[in-house]
């Protein structure tokens, strides 16, 4: 039986190659930890509940909106990123609905530029 191809590391301009499923290469793995899967990280069946009944109060995205663009919203975002933090996992007003577009640039502004409170 043949073996997947081997694939790119994801590193910015790394040129060695790892095994298929795998993401980078031994020298970069430990800067990028894995990320733990949406159950582990508290986007479970209540979640979905949860989700759900906001879309349906709240329809459009709240950041088209205010550009004055009628866009209907998919994701509920955490204003405040939880990262783990059970109180604003679950805290409705830290939520806000949006499209998958505008959630997807707000998450890779904050991952990009990660705010830490100790």
């Amino acid at each position: 039986m043949p073996l997947k191809p081997k694939t790119p590391c994801k590193h910015p301009s790394c040129p060695a190659l790892v095994d298929a499923g795998q993401c980078y290469c031994d020298k970069h793995k430990s800067l990028h930890p894995e990320r733990p899967s949406p159950a582990k990280r508290g986007y479970n069946s209540r979640w979905r509940k949860v989700r759900a009944a906001y879309l349906c109060k709240h329809p459009l995205c709240v950041k088209c909106l205010a550009q004055g663009r009628y866009v209907q919203a998919t994701v509920v975002d955490h204003i405040v990123p939880h990262r783990g933090d059970p109180a604003l996992l679950w805290n409705e007003n830290n939520f806000q609905a949006l499209c998958k577009p505008c959630h997807d640039k707000k998450t890779g502004l904050e991952d990009k530029n990660p705010v830490y409170h100790y």
